[in-house]
């Protein structure tokens, strides 16, 4: 006779028998799936490409200024800008930025 249909001598018990135990290999219910979205622009790492064109954009700016001679000053008044505020900010564009 098979063992597996043999009628068990054991009296029965409380305890969840084998095929009534949870499986280890389910994830957590919080835990992320594969096909879970990445994070969305709400996460702390999420990148600001708006800033990154601004400050690319700045960079750009300054460049030419430098080709054209006139970085060292104000783009509205023609005053100078200092060299605290350029090393502070090389992008500054006007002694009020």
């Amino acid at each position: 006779m098979n063992r597996a249909s043999a009628p068990s001598d054991s009296p029965p018990t409380d305890e969840p028998s084998r095929t009534d135990a949870p499986t280890t290999d389910a994830a957590p219910a919080d835990a992320p799936t594969a096909d879970a979205a990445p994070a969305g622009p709400a996460s702390a790492d999420a990148i600001d490409l708006d800033a990154i064109h601004r400050d690319l954009d700045g960079v750009e700016a300054a460049l030419t200024r430098l080709d054209d001679g006139t970085y060292w000053s104000d783009e509205s008044t023609g005053a100078p800008l200092s060299d605290e505020l350029l090393s502070a900010d090389p992008t500054a564009r006007r002694s009020g930025d």
